[in-house]
């Protein structure tokens, strides 16, 4: 009786803590509470348990937003889905709860896939007797049925179905996620799975579990025949480590756990719940003889930024093949290169090319997962790529819907008058449009809204006016606080010419001038002021007060190369550091006495640590620091001396030395260095110097690095030679492209940071 008693305490309690979930998720969610609440009432009672699970642990993004009409639907079709299936006693209910009913993965949009996919799909897999086998079949025809492909060409890394199926491409991520979605319409557990960044530094990767008496991987879109468990990512996975959150792989869960699934494309959202199933892969290694090692091989058309196609031969010293076919082009995953067992230490002949631009180079394996790069000037991808095992033809992208072909190269004068033709074109059409939202003095970005106000100073110079950017105080408080701390900022300060721009922070939070979303908007701001009042993008200042001090500490080293100079009052950097100020003058101003939250204290670490980086590099890191005797957090304008000093200073553009240090809020493009989205990595350093034709990197967190060039920097009619640790990485004549003009300038439509040719470099892990 005894133990009974102590049974049914233990399952009230279970019940209790389920419903006081429930309950938690109802309030938090605010003025829809009456949409979830109709679901509940409406459901029925055989799909109840169903209804109670999703809106326990939905994310607060979906608990005040989320229809109950959307919410019915959603678990009646999975309900149908998961009975109707000829595996259904092979589900057990709380695998179905967690990974099938569900109505998303990640962070994708939310819509209604499951009937749609349940009537292209369920034909296909009513035959089927075992969930493996049903997926196989899905991932072999569901994307030529929807016509997607893989590229990184794609919008966002987070696509929904209807997003990816619109556009007809889809990276790693948006594939998963309509493989897995088209599992779940038909009854099949499926979940995301992925690692934000290989142990060999090469990016990141995402695939697809399916549950079948324990999970089986596969990679969407990255059929391998009938079976599971196969992928051209196993050996990588195998290498996967799982007490390091950067390299361990993840699978989302539904239901709320301990950690959440990292990822890279938004490392703010913490709302995806995750397990770590590291453990399982690792135990997939490749079994190599002693000393041998995969070495992979890569191939660009020379001034290009995509891979190509092309025909690769590896022979040993004594002549002997060991391999011959293609690399890979950008129909495979960007991390996805032509891997090649070889001997550590042994030199072997690659040949690569086609017709008459056959080049036979030679090749020492130095370690594992060696990159080696080609970029080739002549060579000429075919129109699409063979199948082979790991990647289904189906979803091959041909060379044209690539872009992979050459452009005519450009003299100097031509980049030129591309570039202002560029600029023309673009200031023509976009003028007209953003007409509307300058003349109502309020920006738009999704749902937040900026407004701002703005006053121009002085005679307009040659070249254009000053941009200075100032951000008010408050944070934290009510939107009647941050009103008035808006209005007060328009009244500090005056410089003596230029565009004095205030704006109104989106948001009322604490970190108001420093979130993700704030890099978007000063951007738009910048690109609005030199349309309508002809601002000179090398001119543009940030300064803040309070709040706006933190903003400045934060925003100053990661925007860095769109600014001339910057000037913090008042403010607290939190965690970051000022590493990426190196070509950014940067002014601070603190009172003695300003001692809440040890400002004062941060203040003179800052003047430290900036001292002694200019000591160390005489070239940089100009600064002036002053913390002002017998003030408090108001230094009764003693800081307008801010003002004339960053107006002395105009931006560096291709500065010969670059220190990158990501923040939390990442960026894919530096100065003149650059990288792909997959390789976006929060508080990665890189330095690359530049000394005429030379560019040495003499440190890279990253695996893969851009670095761009103009005729400011270069002479294009002698070689450039990129360095790692005295290796040669490239060595070669480079060509102005109108593809790389076109695109860098779309990037940020400045006129005065365009490049014309562009070096893809792998860097070896150091």
């Amino acid at each position: 009786m005894r133990y009974l008693s102590l049974i049914l305490l233990l399952m009230t309690t279970v019940c209790v803590q389920a419903d006081d979930l429930l309950d938690s998720a109802l309030a938090r969610a605010g003025d829809n509470r009456p949409e979830l609440e109709r679901a509940l009432k409406q459901v029925p009672q055989s799909q109840r348990e169903g209804m109670e699970f999703l809106i326990r642990y939905m994310p607060e993004r979906d608990l005040s937003t989320l229809k109950a009409d959307f919410l019915l639907t959603n678990v009646k079709l999975a309900y149908q889905a998961w009975i109707d299936s000829s595996w259904h006693e092979q589900v057990p209910k709380a695998i179905f709860l967690n990974n099938i009913l569900p109505y998303a993965s990640i962070t994708e949009t939310r819509e209604d896939w499951r009937s749609d996919f349940y009537d292209r799909f369920r034909s296909l897999v009513k035959d089927a007797k075992t969930p493996s086998e049903a997926a196989a079949i899905l991932n072999n025809n569901v994307f030529n049925q929807l016509k997607v492909r893989y590229s990184t060409q794609r919008k966002r890394p987070d696509q929904s179905p209807s997003e990816s199926i619109e556009q007809g491409v889809a990276s790693c991520s948006g594939l998963s996620v309509v493989l897995i979605d088209a599992c779940r319409a038909v009854g099949i557990p499926a979940r995301f799975v992925g690692t934000p960044l290989w142990s060999n530094r090469s990016g990141n990767h995402s695939w697809v579990e399916v549950y079948d008496d324990g999970w089986h991987f596969t990679g969407a879109c990255e059929a391998t025949g009938k079976d599971l468990n196969k992928g051209w990512f196993v050996n990588r996975a195998s290498t996967a480590v799982r007490d390091n959150p950067i390299h361990a792989i993840y699978a989302t869960s539904y239901k709320r756990t301990p950690i959440h699934f990292p990822m890279v494309w938004d490392a703010r959202a913490r709302y995806v719940n995750a397990v770590n199933v590291t453990d399982r892969y690792t135990q997939l290694k490749e079994e190599l003889p002693e000393g041998v090692e995969r070495i992979m091989f890569v191939a660009f058309q020379e001034g290009g930024t995509e891979r190509i196609q092309i025909p690769l031969t590896i022979s040993d010293s004594e002549g002997k093949e060991l391999f011959k076919g293609h690399t890979n082009d950008e129909s495979f995953d960007r991390n996805d290169h032509v891997s090649i067992p070889l001997k550590l230490g042994k030199t072997y002949n690659v040949k690569i090319g086609q017709g008459d631009a056959i080049q036979t180079i030679q090749v020492k394996a130095e370690r594992r997962d060696q990159l080696v790069t080609f970029n080739l000037p002549e060579a000429k991808p075919k129109a699409q790529s063979p199948p082979t095992d790991s990647q289904d033809s189906r979803c091959v992208i041909s060379a044209s819907d690539a872009s992979l072909a050459s452009n005519k190269s450009l003299t100097k004068k031509e980049a030129k008058q591309f570039t202002e033709q560029l600029w023309t074109t673009y200031s023509k059409k976009e003028k007209d449009r953003r007409r509307q939202e300058h003349e109502s003095r309020v920006l738009k970005i999704g749902d937040l809204s900026m407004p701002f106000w703005y006053k121009i100073h002085g005679e307009k110079p040659e070249g254009g006016r000053s941009l200075f950017i100032s951000m008010h105080g408050g944070g934290g408080a009510p939107a009647a606080v941050n009103d008035g701390q808006y209005e007060n900022q328009k009244r500090l300060y005056t410089p003596k010419e230029g565009v004095y721009f205030v704006p109104r922070a989106p948001t009322n939070t604490w970190n108001l001038w420093h979130q993700g979303h704030i890099d978007g908007f000063f951007q738009r701001v910048i690109e609005n002021m030199m349309l309508f009042e002809d601002v000179n993008p090398n001119r543009v200042y940030i300064m803040g007060y309070s709040a706006g001090g933190d903003g400045v500490y934060q925003l100053a080293p990661r925007l860095a190369d769109r600014l001339a100079a910057a000037a913090m009052m008042a403010g607290h950097p939190n965690e970051t550091q000022p590493d990426g100020l190196r070509n950014l003058p940067f002014t601070l101003h603190m009172g003695a006495n300003d001692s809440s939250y040890n400002r004062n204290k941060k203040a003179a670490e800052w003047k430290t640590m900036l001292a002694e980086l200019h000591e160390k590099d005489p070239g940089g890191y100009v600064n002036f620091v002053k913390i002002h005797p017998g003030k408090g957090h108001w230094m009764n304008l003693e800081d307008r001396v801010a003002v004339p000093w960053m107006a002395k200073y105009t931006r560096i553009s291709t500065p010969d030395l670059v220190v990158w240090k990501q923040d939390d809020v990442t960026h894919n493009r530096f100065y003149w260095l650059a990288v792909h989205d997959d390789f976006k990595q929060a508080r990665a350093l890189v330095r690359v110097k530049h000394d005429d034709q030379t560019f040495t990197i003499e440190h890279s967190d990253v695996a893969e690095l851009r670095l761009r060039v103009n005729d400011d920097m270069i002479d294009f009619s002698k070689k450039v030679t990129v360095l790692h640790d005295s290796k040669v990485l490239f060595k070669g004549m480079l060509a102005r492209q109108s593809s790389t003009l076109q695109k860098t300038f779309e990037e940020r439509h400045d006129p005065s940071a365009v490049y014309s040719a562009e070096i893809i470099v792998s860097v070896p892990k150091e």
